[in-house]
């Protein structure tokens, strides 16, 4: 009864951090947005510092009409955001926080078990802009699912070669194996999974899916009210998720320079935060890419650059054995 109890409240602990976590970045992203781009509007809301932007925003997509298309398909349209969304919650079971079983539930897959409900996740953009009936919206559709092809296989690529230095395929066990030294021989390996991570969340600069200028809102233009919410909630936990995964694989997770287990969650929360405030840094700092630089970027940089790290690793592990 008490394994049961502890896997009930660990779960229940990850619903609460996947309620609350990706409401905390959207905060984040108005604050740093604004300092960044001298913007005036999020810091008036509620008083000090625009601390209420965050409820007008949920008070505003709730007094929205839920409309959906005469041409639509219905059920399709409708279950989009909740394909979009609940994957996030599935992978934030299987990530450990901390040492001595501070994780959901460890899996011996774990690595592929989190990069395939994320891939999962995306295609809710794409059933979104089928259902939709509007041209924009399956434009946006298909860009996702040609950005999703594109990008999953250096994420896949650069997972599989911690996995290979580790010994294992669960998250805990590489956490285990980790050491120092892996940082600076992984960490090409590292920016490729996060660049790829960022174009599968269609974030800026790869955010040529959505368009805003040119398709108007890509797969999301039907929506309204708390379905859109639901996609921009989705973009947020997959910022979360992107970043405590690459802390984990790429940066040791909880291990921190003093060594201290206790505070181990401490340390993995403050790199995914460090690496959540990168991901704002780059929609500030960056252009939107063309629809053929993004391919480029992945088919002719990422993957080789993947590749290349793959082999590496197992030099490296030959010269180690």
């Amino acid at each position: 009864m008490s394994d049961t109890l502890a896997l009930v409240l660990r779960l229940l602990a990850v619903f609460v951090v996947f309620l609350v976590f990706p409401l905390v970045i959207g905060q984040t992203e108005h604050k740093v947005m604004a300092h960044m781009q001298g913007r005036l509007g999020p810091m008036y809301a509620g008083g000090f510092h625009g601390w209420a932007q965050l409820v007008a925003d949920g008070v505003k997509f709730v007094q929205k009409e839920d409309v959906v298309p005469t041409g639509a398909d219905r059920r399709i349209f409708q279950l989009a955001p909740a394909v979009a969304l609940l994957p996030y919650l599935l992978v934030m079971v299987a990530i450990p926080v901390g040492p001595h079983n501070a994780v959901g539930q460890a899996l011996d897959a774990g690595v592929f078990y989190v990069l395939a409900v994320m891939g999962v996740g995306v295609l809710g953009s794409l059933m979104a802009g089928w259902a939709s009936a509007n041209k924009f919206s399956l434009l946006g559709g298909v860009r996702t699912a040609a950005q999703l092809l594109a990008y999953e296989l250096p994420m896949l690529l650069t997972a599989a070669s911690v996995a290979m230095a580790a010994g294992t395929l669960s998250l805990p066990g590489i956490l285990d194996a980790f050491h120092w030294w892996w940082v600076p021989w992984q960490l090409v390996g590292g920016v490729v999974f996060f660049v790829a991570g960022l174009a599968e969340l269609q974030r800026p600069p790869f955010d040529m899916p959505v368009a805003d200028s040119e398709i108007i809102f890509g797969a999301y233009t039907e929506y309204t009210g708390l379905r859109f919410a639901l996609f921009l909630l989705a973009e947020y936990a997959g910022i979360v998720v992107l970043s405590v995964l690459t802390t984990v694989l790429f940066l040791g997770g909880w291990h921190g320079p003093f060594g201290a287990d206790g505070l181990g969650w401490v340390w993995t929360l403050v790199k995914t935060v460090a690496l959540c405030f990168v991901v704002i840094w780059l929609r500030v700092t960056y252009p939107r890419l063309r629809e053929d630089q993004l391919q480029k970027l992945a088919w002719t940089v990422l993957i080789p650059l993947a590749l290349a790290q793959i082999a590496l690793t197992g030099v490296v592990k030959v010269v180690i054995s």
